[in-house]
């Protein structure tokens, strides 16, 4: 294929919209995202830059360090080559001085770094003889790949945490000991990869998103995206942009830490945030949606906030990652009022800080996971003994004697709440972001299926604080600190406590905290109705 029939093809369908993932764990980045994505950049830098426009730029450079089909550096080609026409009108001198010179990709595996190398030089190889590219004298042209190795310390790799167990592989197997992330000195490992010493104006990607950590039956995954994201920012480009799910903020499983450097970090100038991951990833369901970020090393201030559902723009807001008083990020703009309003209510300091008192939290009322230290595979008796404990396990009710128990926050005896300490797997909305829960009464206990809310005086007290779980508003206050499917005791830190001596609706709750009618509308798009039976 020649030069100009590369540059200036426009298939459809785009023949990276048809491939199929490797896996949850590894996406490949639809065109259209992409260049979305670029659409973003090229904007921030334009902000930046007295209003220049990167792509009529011979002189930046762009690094993917998580090349997977190569659609990034694609595209970037593409636009290169039409802001370049003038400053460099030969075709083929175009071309091979972008390839040469301003893009550069490290591949994640063998196969995709082939995928890349394809999608971008149209060949296998740099200097084969079906490359658009002229000037390289290697196969790997300026995208990278090698095999790399994980460095174990007591079963687990010092760089990316992958357990032994799972990755100490046969070498025809993939490491998935990504090169990116497996050095202490990523700027000599670039200089030996691509000859020289090399900075990035630009470094961009869709980085792997998890690894089996070897927990549990070999289901159990650990974030790792975050040490991309780290890495780059080593290396000081100019602007760094990422496509990574969105449940970083909240925090989760080994993401407390980036968390809260990216929320106290103000040179991250834009989020992108898609809910449902389906929006971005079609056939794929992220747990917490996705999202993507531009950092500009030399800029700093608040963000813009932009919510996007089904192709459309929700919401945009420009505003602090880190409200005064929160420790996690608040996703929905809308969210903001409506959190202040609670806030002046229930705090006599009035709305300057989001985070409500230890005295004011309904999380106060709620037990950690395990709350009777019983595991969800625990089996108990089938038929009750006088004197037994009924323990409510996932699927149905057994019985155990009191004295093989342990119950730590003396729950067993009193009125109480259970809880699903799961919620519904989907992202799309209305959500019901909660199970439904129902009455404990004294003598009885739950596995970690449950959590336990009380203790309460009685049934009434419980059926009250049943009718205030069910509401629309206080499963929206959940869903603000709820990253994915696990309902941790953390996830009700901004749900104000209540008096539970009587009944509580929304049209009550709406009535003490002055929401405006778009609050209740905002609420009501994003939370189902909860059918409740309570005898």
């Amino acid at each position: 294929m020649s030069q100009a029939a590369y540059l200036t093809r426009n298939h459809n369908p785009d023949v990276l919209t048809c491939i199929a993932n490797l896996s949850n764990d590894e996406v490949f980045t639809p065109p259209d995202l992409t260049n979305q994505i670029l659409d973003t950049l090229q904007s921030a830098w334009s902000i930046s830059n007295s209003g220049e426009n990167i792509w009529t730029n011979k002189n930046v450079t762009f690094l993917d360090p998580c090349t997977k089909s190569g659609v990034f550096l694609r595209e970037i080609v593409k636009r290169l080559n039409v802001g370049l026409s003038r400053a460099i009108p030969d075709l083929t001198e175009r071309v091979n001085h972008i390839m040469a010179n301003q893009i550069y990709g490290v591949g994640i595996t063998e196969l995709t770094s082939i995928m890349a190398r394809r999608s971008v030089y149209c060949s296998k190889y740099a200097n084969g003889i079906h490359s658009v590219a002229r000037n390289f004298q290697n196969i790997d042209g300026n995208i990278w790949y090698e095999s790399t190795d994980h460095f174990w310390v007591n079963s687990k790799c010092k760089f990316c945490g992958a357990s032994k167990q799972e990755y100490d592989r046969n070498q025809d197997l993939e490491s998935h000991a990504y090169a990116f992330i497996h050095s202490d000195d990523f700027k000599l490992k670039l200089s030996k990869m691509f000859g020289g010493k090399m900075h990035f104006d630009v470094i961009i990607g869709n980085p792997p998103f998890q690894l089996n950590d070897g927990g549990g039956s070999g289901t159990s995954a650990a974030p790792i995206y975050q040490h991309f994201v780290n890495q780059a920012k080593k290396l000081e480009p100019r602007f760094l942009t990422m496509v990574i799910p969105s449940r970083w903020f909240s925090g989760g499983k080994g993401l407390d830490e980036f968390r809260g450097e990216m929320l106290n970090d103000d040179r991250i100038r834009e989020i992108v945030d898609f809910p449902e991951s389906s929006d971005v990833f079609p056939g794929v369901q992220i747990k917490g949606g996705i999202c993507y970020f531009v950092w500009d090393r030399d800029n700093r201030g608040d963000a813009r906030i932009s919510t996007i559902k089904n192709k459309a723009l929700l919401s945009n807001a420009t505003r602090p990652l880190l409200e005064p008083g929160a420790d996690v990020f608040i996703r929905y703009n809308e969210a903001i009022s409506i959190l202040r309003k609670v806030a002046q209510v229930e705090n006599s300091k009035g709305a300057k800080s989001l985070i409500l008192s230890d005295e004011n939290r309904f999380s106060q009322l709620v037990s950690p996971r395990r709350p009777f230290n019983l595991d969800s595979i625990f089996k108990g008796r089938e038929i009750k003994r006088k004197d037994d404990i009924e323990i409510y396990r996932v699927g149905g009710l057994d019985f155990e004697t009191r004295n093989k128990l342990e119950d730590p926050l003396n729950l067993i005896d009193k009125w109480k709440v259970f809880i699903p300490f799961l919620a519904s797997g989907s992202d799309s909305f209305p959500h019901p972001i909660l199970g439904v829960p129902f009455i404990g009464k004294p003598g009885t206990a739950c596995t970690e299926t449950y959590l336990a809310i009380g203790p309460f005086k009685n049934s009434e007290e419980c059926k009250n604080v049943i009718s205030y779980i069910s509401t629309k508003f206080f499963r929206f206050i959940v869903l603000l600190k709820k990253p994915s499917q696990n309902a941790t005791r953390k996830v009700y830190d901004f749900v104000p406590k209540q008096d539970f001596s009587s009944k509580w609706s929304d049209e009550k709750l709406n009535k003490k905290y002055k929401l405006e009618p778009e609050d209740i509308e905002f609420i009501d798009k994003m939370i189902r109705p909860m059918d409740l039976k309570i005898d």
